[in-house]
């Protein structure tokens, strides 16, 4: 468990709703959610297929507004920011974790972790420092100058991992980062997540069905019908008693899990 984690609170979502379609054909993709996220935390959202999951990640990581309520994010209200603002908080304050990493292949590993910060106006010399420590610290240093094309898939994890917390993001969010990856690359990427929440106390909000996967976490909101169903801590269980429990959750859900 991340002895890192504080009782500062980086995530507020309070009774957020997410309708679409107009007056004669509404879908409530969310239902009146509110939770909290506290520095540190590294917190799963499980639900079947349609539950609004990936629909509530993708308003807290403000690709969708939502219809009514709020949404706290290291003190600035997401909801009401617009325009120019809204970029530049996506940019400075999140940083996301794709399940195919979205490398760009025409760049370095150098050269892709430093876009991040170069977007933001840092000076050459203090992006150089940032990027050779963040490499070092994930064992990657010896690939700064490969192309994604270069390097194994493990190595590709980890550079995108690099690019996504460079910028020292106030929230890590990622929406099932393990569905196309085999046994072995998901083990990988969900103990890359663990390290990026023990090493640099990442916050962490991560999506899926894969009870698996979800084990890894510290905390499990359940989202049913667009609503929250239940909630799990892990708090010093062993992972496979947290998986266990995990799964008694999902059989009560109904859900289908892999």
């Amino acid at each position: 468990m991340n002895s890192l984690m504080s009782n500062h609170c980086i995530l507020e979502v309070s009774d957020v709703q997410k309708y679409y379609g107009n007056r004669g054909n509404i879908t409530k993709a969310v239902e009146h959610i509110s939770f909290s996220v506290q520095k540190g935390e590294f917190v799963g959202i499980m639900g079947a297929s349609g539950s609004g999951k990936t629909t509530l990640l993708n308003c807290v990581s403000t690709i969708d507004a939502v219809t009514s309520g709020h949404i706290m994010l290291d003190g600035s209200d997401i909801t009401m920011l617009r325009g120019k603002k809204l970029s530049a908080f996506r940019r400075e304050k999140l940083g996301f974790i794709f399940q195919d990493f979205n490398l760009l292949d025409t760049l370095t590993a150098y050269e892709n972790i430093s876009l991040a910060l170069s977007i933001t106006g840092m000076k050459a010399a203090e992006i150089d420092e940032k990027v050779r420590n963040m490499a070092k610290a994930l064992n990657i240093a010896d690939v700064m100058d490969k192309y994604p094309y270069q390097m194994s898939g493990g190595q590709q994890q980890r550079v995108a991992a690099a690019r996504a917390i460079v910028t020292n993001p106030a929230l890590v969010l990622a929406d099932e980062p393990t569905g196309a990856l085999d046994s072995r690359s998901s083990e990988m990427l969900l103990d890359l997540l663990s390290e990026l929440n023990q090493k640099f106390s990442a916050t962490i909000l991560m999506v899926t069905h894969d009870a698996f996967s979800a084990s890894f976490c510290h905390r499990i909101l359940f989202i049913k019908d667009g609503k929250i169903f239940n909630e799990i801590h892990r708090a010093r269980k062993p992972r496979k008693d947290f998986f266990n429990e995990i799964i008694e959750v999902v059989s009560v859900l109904g859900e289908n899990v892999k």
